[in-house]
């Protein structure tokens, strides 16, 4: 027996589900397929790993009906303080009131539960996970996705949400330009004795980024952060065998002992930094959304809220699709979409790589070179303005969820 929705998304991840909740809200239903066990994943030692949400994504869980869920759950970014390693001449991003918060930080494993919660409750959205997948077809008719147990789901447009090692859309032929950048993130929460002031610290060292991230205070009214800091793959398993105490010497150290002594407050988890981007986003009824579609650097903390504006936009196109009684795999759809997110994917790929590449240039000259650009820009109104709105997702051409609006 066939069972039908308006779409299949293969991949059940944060972006995934994401986009299969925004279309609900537009009357859209569809499968999402994943053969991980979600339940597995909700576990509390599954995933330490946190995440910036712009405010314009912030708009967009609104808009789908997210907000009362997600309120009050994450820590405000109300400053953001750059330093060339540390010496003088820092950047400081401070929002007017009018404006608000730049981001605020999330722990992956609460926006993992909060989407899956609100699908499980969505009569549009059917999950079909911890699954196999058999087979995948795509022809003039529509597409089709064969589970491992005979199960055959239908609908007009596969959605590819896979990440980074996407098998199909390997196999839809579609090439991708990569490289890996010899580092390792190391990511991590810590306790600390000063308060953080929802200020996020991004310092720049020449061997890779070091950020540290506000977070709500635990249970107990300790102080938190996180830490994603970027160091070469060579270092990386020595610095995770180090003793808790030993590391927690080795952070202070790199953050000028700004906020007190700290002490690691979750296990720390490392994995290896690259580059990737689709040359094509689209093929014949079927779509890349988030990594499946680009990997950036996690330098400026974009990568989730590039792949939210790629739901953003594919929402709307499909809808303004549906008003048209178009198939919702038609080609000029496809087209639309892949013109609007090709473009500001890219730039905001290359942007991030060579401000990676601009502050790993060791040296004594290059670092003044550094801060000098710095200063100019903490003098120069316009340029500050534009860098917030790069920070909380409000530049370019906005799909109107992502500026809170109906579609």
């Amino acid at each position: 027996m066939t069972n039908r929705a308006d779409v299949i998304i293969i991949g059940g991840g944060l972006i995934g589900l994401t986009q299969a909740l925004a279309l609900a809200s537009q009357g859209i239903s569809s499968h999402v397929v994943d053969r991980a066990d979600q339940q597995a994943m909700l576990a509390p030692g599954f995933d330490g790993r946190t995440s910036a949400i712009s405010s314009s994504s912030m708009k967009m869980f609104e808009a789908i009906g997210l907000g009362a869920a997600l309120a009050g759950n994450g820590c405000p970014i109300e400053q953001i303080w750059v330093s060339d390693g540390l010496k003088p001449g820092a950047l400081d991003f401070v929002p007017s009131a009018d404006d608000g918060f730049l981001g605020q930080m999330f722990e992956n494993r609460f926006l993992r539960r909060t989407l899956y919660e609100a699908a499980l409750a969505s009569d549009l959205i059917q999950l079909n996970m911890p699954v196999t997948i058999a087979a995948k077809s795509r022809d003039a008719s529509g597409v089709r996705v064969t589970l491992i147990d005979g199960k055959e789901l239908s609908g007009d447009l596969i959605i590819v949400a896979e990440g980074r090692q996407s098998r199909t859309r390997d196999e839809a032929g579609i090439r991708i330009a990569n490289w890996q950048y010899q580092h390792n993130a190391m990511v991590g929460v810590i306790y600390h004795e000063k308060p953080h002031g929802n200020v996020a610290y991004e310092i720049f060292y020449p061997s890779g980024p070091f950020a540290v991230l506000p977070m709500l205070d635990s249970e107990e009214g300790r102080h938190r952060s996180a830490i994603v800091w970027s160091v070469h793959e060579a270092d990386a398993a020595a610095y995770l065998k180090m003793s808790p105490r030993g590391y927690a010497a080795e952070l202070e150290t790199y953050m000028g002992g700004m906020l007190g002594p700290v002490e690691l407050a979750a296990p720390l988890s490392s994995y290896k930094l690259g580059f990737h981007h689709a040359g094509a986003i689209t093929a014949d009824r079927l779509v890349l959304i988030g990594d499946s579609a680009h990997g950036i650097h996690p330098i400026a903390g974009q990568g989730l809220n590039l792949g939210l504006r790629d739901v953003a936009a594919l929402t709307e196109v499909l809808v303004e699709g549906m008003r048209l009684g178009l198939d919702f795999g038609d080609a000029q759809l496809l087209d639309r979409y892949s013109r609007w997110r090709s473009v500001d994917t890219l730039l905001v790929a290359m942007s991030t790589d060579s401000l990676n590449r601009l502050f790993s240039i060791p040296g004594k000259t290059a670092s003044a070179i550094r801060r000098l650009g710095m200063g100019i820009v903490q003098r120069t109104r316009p340029a500050k303005a534009f860098f917030m709105a790069e920070a909380r997702g409000e530049s370019g051409a906005l799909p109107k969820l992502l500026q809170g609006v109906p579609v």
